[in-house]
């Protein structure tokens, strides 16, 4: 028996949720749905380049979002989103924007980008909806 009121890891509250993408995997997949605002594919050194990481680990994780259904990585290092990545990389870019509005207002900055990838994975879709709330709310 689980008990949801209990105290757990991160990893523990991860493993509860049953969670498909790991916080490192979004990461991917809201890079690849970014970049793909304005180029008509993304390339796998692209993608690494952006993200300040090695192209060998970035090949671990398109094979990761490719065996999960969420991107077609084809010949040549180019990325593919599916239905399925699309649906979901437009909900993590508009979480990402949700936090990156509420927390520039709280903190009266331009930018908080830190804050926001350091915080973006551990909140749920019904507190990004109430934050999203109150930002508009904040903003008038």
């Amino acid at each position: 028996m689980v008990d949801k009121n209990g105290f757990y890891t991160i990893k523990g509250y991860q493993i509860q949720e049953g969670a498909e993408l790991t916080p490192a995997m979004e990461d991917y997949l809201e890079m690849i749905c970014r970049l793909m605002e304005t180029h008509t594919v993304v390339r796998l050194g692209e993608l690494a380049e952006v993200l300040h990481v090695k192209p060998s680990s970035a090949s671990k994780m398109i094979r990761l979002l490719s065996e999960t259904g969420y991107i077609n990585a084809e010949k040549y290092g180019y990325i593919l989103l599916t239905e399925k990545g699309r649906q979901a990389g437009d909900y993590l870019l508009y979480r990402h924007d949700v936090l990156q509005r509420f927390l520039c207002l709280l903190n009266n900055t331009d930018n908080e980008l830190e804050q926001v990838e350091k915080i973006e994975h551990f909140l749920d879709a019904r507190t990004i909806e109430n934050l999203a709330k109150l930002t508009a709310l904040m903003e008038k």
